[in-house]
């Protein structure tokens, strides 16, 4: 991107997207990433966990416990609901990871049918298993998200990519970003954990929490993930550490409210009602290819804009500090 000295307000956010989509034009090899990552999780064999799941729901199952109807029925309903989990789920899926990793347009529920048939279905045989594949999946696809993530961060913010820079930065990169994600995963239990047990012991009285719980459980979530949304940029951009990045971002949704948010809101209406185009063709069509091409150009350039915002909000914050400090009015 452009370095300029003088930045008159926080960046627009049409000329942000054109910007970002500019960059991925001239750099269209980068949506390979989510591309391929969409056609290893559709063709190669789904890794389930149906029979480790109904081994475990048989157990609970089997506890003594004093049960009233409403407990009865609410132990039913998550019983069916966990076997609907394990039934559709694949493992696979966790190569995409959150809150950096390559995004993808298949769930993770793929489609049982491709153009190549029916997927072998691999079912992991114990627990140690199930655990220690979706952990290496898991770490595969950080690692994955953070070369994505430096590629697409240099396409942005430099219109090149310089790979002797992105494989020097990439490991201490990844040791960031997992450090963020796990805390989102402390931020997370923290918020859910009290609503869980609000919502379980009103309803093991009997009591229904109604309404009013769940939006303010959902608002908190929202809320604290719209704080966050730059949260992993700084260590892209400025080789932040975890912290520093997690309040460099936050810094930048608060100083440029409506905009930041208006942004947000921009990006997944574009990336969510486009997916709803992507994913017309049928799974067992060829032309779904060009459904998951669409869906990696326009994911690839959200992050790239997204990148802009950043790093063009971070010059103007760093212009304003600049402009208020004593010596620079005086």
């Amino acid at each position: 991107m452009t370095e300029t000295s003088e930045i008159s307000g926080p960046p627009r956010l049409i000329q942000t997207m054109v910007a970002g989509f500019d960059a991925i034009t001239n750099h269209v090899w980068l949506i390979l990433f989510p591309f391929g990552l969409d056609l290893l999780i559709w063709f190669a064999p789904r890794l389930r966990i149906t029979s480790l799941m109904r081994a475990f729901l048989s157990e609970v199952a089997a506890l003594p416990m004093d049960e009233t109807p409403e407990l009865a029925a609410m132990l039913e309903t998550g019983q069916q609901a966990w076997m609907q989990f394990a039934e559709q789920v694949n493992l696979m899926s966790a190569l995409r990871s959150y809150p950096v990793g390559i995004p993808g347009l298949l769930p993770a529920a793929p489609p049982v049918e491709t153009p190549l048939g029916t997927p072998k279905i691999l079912e992991l045989p114990t627990t140690e298993s199930a655990v220690l594949v979706f952990g290496l999946l898991t770490f595969a696809g950080f690692l994955g998200g953070t070369l994505y993530f430096l590629a697409v961060s240099q396409a942005a913010l430099q219109d090149e990519i310089r790979w002797c820079q992105v494989f020097a930065a990439w490991p201490r990169a990844s040791v960031q970003v997992i450090l963020l994600a796990l805390v989102w995963l402390g931020i997370f239990i923290a918020v859910t954990l009290p609503s869980s047990c609000v919502i379980s012991l009103a309803a093991v009285g009997g009591v229904s929490p109604g309404m009013c719980v769940s939006m303010l459980y959902g608002g908190a979530l929202l809320w604290i993930a719209f704080q966050l949304m730059f949260s992993a940029h700084g260590i892209f951009v400025e080789q932040l550490n975890v912290l520093s990045s997690l309040r460099a971002g936050m810094r930048v949704v608060n100083l440029t409210l409506p905009g930041a948010a208006l942004f947000v809101v921009a990006a997944l209406v574009l990336s969510q009602g486009l997916d709803l185009l992507w994913r017309i063709p049928p799974a067992d069509s060829w032309l779904t290819l060009l459904g998951l091409a669409g869906h990696a150009f326009v994911a690839t350039g959200l992050v790239a804009s997204s990148f802009i915002y950043y790093h063009d909000t971070r010059q103007w914050i760093a212009q304003l500090t600049e402009q208020s400090r004593p010596d620079a009015i005086g």
